[in-house]
């Protein structure tokens, strides 16, 4: 059964709504963005978020040391990196924390299969964009794919059954998708999740 992750969640009620959803992940992004969280507010959202929702860190360029410290305190479970991360800074990464690692790739413009296929992560993530954009992407260059990857990018619950069929992702990932006016819609939220786990 394909998984399903709720992105950039930033909100005490965001928290209230994917504990009545129970999507499989929850996002909290330290990146630059509107959805951006402190430290200090992902501790307190983490601790409200339900223990069987796997919460995952979105992170651009950070430093090894600052992931490795909010992995330590238990904020976060899985490391998706958004940025230039190579495989240097994965393995290195692993040698400091034990996390899974989600590595995005820009499908915007399509992808390099053999570059793609060497990137040393635990899951790949496919976008259509930087992240959050809410991009869509031609699906089909990323069907080689052996890695287990989620599928971001412009997803909603008009396209959610056609990408899942298609494409075969191990996840979905949404995030402007369940949102109106730029902030979590707790209806779109548990219909997107209930739609996820019956198809």
């Amino acid at each position: 059964m394909t998984k399903i992750k709720i992105c950039g969640l930033f909100r005490d009620c965001d928290i209230d709504y994917v504990n009545e959803a129970m999507p499989d992940y929850a996002g909290f992004v330290f990146a630059k963005s509107h959805r951006q969280v402190s430290v200090k507010q992902a501790d307190l959202l983490r601790k409200k978020l339900n223990k069987n929702i796997i919460s995952v860190g979105v992170f651009v360029n950070n430093s090894i040391e600052e992931i490795r410290k909010i992995c330590d305190d238990g904020i976060i479970s899985v490391v998706q990196l958004h940025g230039s991360e190579d495989n240097n800074y994965i393995s290195e990464l692993r040698k400091q924390c034990k996390p899974e690692i989600i590595k995005s790739v820009n499908a915007s413009n399509g992808i390099d299969i053999q570059k793609v296929r060497n990137i040393n992560a635990d899951y790949l993530l496919f976008d259509g964009g930087m992240g959050g954009e809410g991009k869509t992407f031609d699906w089909q260059i990323i069907s080689e794919i052996k890695t287990p990857f989620f599928l971001a990018g412009g997803l909603n619950i008009d396209n959610i059954d056609e990408a899942i069929k298609k494409v075969k992702p191990y996840a979905v990932d949404l995030s402007s998708g369940v949102e109106t006016d730029r902030v979590k819609d707790k209806q779109k939220i548990l219909n997107i999740v209930r739609r996820v786990k019956n198809v």
